[in-house]
């Protein structure tokens, strides 16, 4: 909205893609192939991948990443978002072994340093203060805890919600008129930050960038939905053998970044890769 942004209450509701269970599906197991590969969990029984950790998905809606979470073997997992209609679906079907809580991102109903895992996935731009949900995540996260961060990023030429290439280079007000130009909905809601504002907004936590690694070994990933067949072969053999510094140029304008960050320094303690993740920023 032009004149100030409330919360987006029943989300799920106008936004088909949450309720896509496959796809969401999908994406729960890339995040917890690059969860292992950071605990250094890789070899470990699927079911396994998250044993003896809490887990909390932020913005869980149906619960569709909070049930492969619980699968992948958290002894405790929540879900935790204020879309209450996708909230009573996730219940209705998953609240035997997830605790779905309605309630903002920037006051979780949390005690301090009580999570060993949190999954943030590409839920910031939905929120009003973005900020003050990191801030909470770093309140409740164990001092050994592991945020998941899936990030938009504003200069990624395809708006993904909307599909209308640059529009979210564009000031509110015309961004407004360009999603009525184009039927797609009254308001453009969603708030996107560069990757230094995504640096800036994660200045408390050390961060991986785990983007390349998953895009050039998608197979490790399960991520082979990326670029499949022939032609994702050379793309994915391409990543591998670009050199680090022509990837750095890309970096600005990346689509999405998939980042890990620690409240303390720790270092991912999976196996080599051919484009290993590197590190963003630390405090």
């Amino acid at each position: 909205m032009s004149e100030g942004r409330a919360a987006q209450l029943e989300y799920s509701e106008f936004q088909a893609a949450m309720l896509d269970e496959a796809k969401r599906r999908r994406k729960a197991a890339k995040i917890i192939a690059v969860l292992a590969h950071f605990l250094g969990r890789e070899g470990a029984d699927p079911g396994k991948v998250l044993a003896g950790l809490t887990v909390g998905d932020v913005g869980c809606s149906a619960g569709f990443i909070a049930d492969e979470l619980a699968g992948a073997g958290a002894s405790r997992t929540f879900g935790v978002d204020i879309d209450v209609p996708g909230l009573r679906k996730a219940a209705d079907r998953f609240g035997g072994r997830v605790g779905f809580v309605c309630a903002d991102g920037g006051a979780l109903p949390f005690p301090d340093g009580s999570l060993d895992v949190l999954v943030f996935n590409h839920i910031y731009e939905h929120v009003v203060d973005p900020d003050a949900v990191i801030t909470d995540m770093h309140r409740v996260l164990a001092d050994d805890g592991v945020l998941y961060l899936g990030l938009g990023n504003r200069l990624g030429v395809m708006e993904p919600h909307y599909k209308l290439p640059f529009l979210s280079y564009l000031p509110p007000a015309a961004a407004d008129r360009y999603v009525r130009a184009f039927g797609r909905a009254d308001h453009y809601y969603e708030r996107f930050r560069t990757r230094g504002g995504l640096r800036r907004m994660l200045t408390a936590f050390h961060v991986w960038d785990y983007t390349f690694p998953v895009l050039a070994s998608p197979e490790r990933f399960a991520g082979g939905e990326l670029f499949p067949g022939p032609a994702g072969r050379a793309v994915r053999e391409t990543l591998a053998r670009t050199p680090r510094a022509a990837l750095h140029a890309l970096l600005p304008v990346v689509p999405t970044y998939l980042w890990v960050a620690t409240k303390t320094p720790r270092r991912p303690l999976g196996g080599a890769l051919p484009q290993p993740p590197e590190p963003v920023r630390t405090p």
